[in-house]
């Protein structure tokens, strides 16, 4: 079982200041269509097969892999992607959050497996190490909400 977590300040000194509402416009643009978010050509497929009010169904192609994701929707707080098929079995997790001091924060977690692959194998392993690395999942964190303050500014979001 892969279990990572990182938890980046949403407004650093130097950066323009975004709000709750706007990350959280952000991150479901990003539910919607990954390409936007992703370096280019990682994402070449994002179809939503069914939308509501508190979830999307999406079908899309990362890294080469073909996905199928069940993401839900906790307004202004949570967006969960369940990795329904693809190489990955759980949940990844993107959560808003305040800390003590009240300064806002975004969050990543996840508990997932890789299907077909021993547990806690060289494989998991290979990958735990990949979503702890510096060119894992905070970064991803970091990407996003670069990316939202691009369409915040460009008036696109």
């Amino acid at each position: 079982m892969i279990y990572s977590t990182a938890a980046v300040p949403v407004n650093p000194d130097g950066v323009a200041a975004l709000t709750r509402a706007q990350v959280w416009d952000g991150l479901v643009l990003k539910a919607r269509d990954a390409r936007l978010f992703l370096p280019p050509g990682l994402c070449t497929r994002c179809d939503i097969i069914e939308e509501g009010a508190t979830h999307i169904v999406r079908q899309a192609t990362i890294a080469g892999d073909d996905l199928r994701e069940i993401i839900t929707l906790e307004p202004q707080s949570k967006v969960t992607f369940f990795q329904a098929t693809g190489p990955r079995e759980g949940a990844i997790i993107n959560e808003l959050f305040e800390a003590p001091d009240g300064s806002l924060h975004l969050r990543f977690y996840c508990y997932l497996g890789l299907r077909s692959k021993e547990a806690n194998g060289p494989e998991e392993q290979a990958e735990q190490a990949w979503m702890n690395g510096d060119n894992g999942y905070r970064k991803a964190l970091l990407t996003t909400l670069s990316r939202t303050r691009e369409l915040v500014a460009s008036g696109q979001l």
